[in-house]
């Protein structure tokens, strides 16, 4: 069976569900979910920056309302609880966690100890993380042992 671990930032959507379970054709997928609750103050300001770059000016000012903290564990428990269940309706095996605190730390040690396949970071486009190679993904290949792919979540 192949493991992946999967990096996420909010619930997979129905269309993302679909894509990382058919990645690797009809073999039987294991998944590691690591979810990070938003609300560090740094990502605000980057995800602000991309909102505007993106001339979604509405968003870029709602971006300070998120909960931070504590309170954006409740919402980042129950999205993980709704994508485990998700991804094991579609047939494969799900297990996870919230990762509070160093998620690319945390990462590399579910890599280990799971003996992941592979990394699969899926997240909205940050621009100017990207552009800075400060993404999870860019970070996330000098962390692992193994490969780092990196999709965008499907948005509305």
């Amino acid at each position: 069976m192949f493991t992946s671990v999967l990096m996420i930032e909010k619930p997979l959507s129905p269309e993302d569900v679909d894509f990382v379970t058919t990645l690797h054709g009809e073999e039987r997928i294991s998944f590691v979910v690591l979810m990070q609750p938003r609300g560090d103050q740094a990502d605000v300001l980057l995800r602000a920056i991309d909102d505007v770059a993106m001339g979604e000016l509405a968003d870029a000012v709602r971006e300070g309302d998120e909960p931070e903290g504590r309170d954006a564990r409740v919402p980042a428990e129950v999205g993980l609880e709704y994508s485990l269940r998700v991804l094991r309706q579609a047939g494969s095996e799900a297990v996870g966690q919230v990762v509070d605190d160093h998620p690319l730390d945390r990462l590399a040690t579910v890599v280990e100890e799971s003996g992941a396949d592979e990394v699969i970071v899926l997240t909205a486009p940050h621009y100017v993380e990207e552009f800075f190679h400060r993404d999870w993904a860019s970070r996330a290949r000098h962390k692992v042992g193994v490969p780092v792919l990196k999709l965008f979540a499907h948005s509305e």
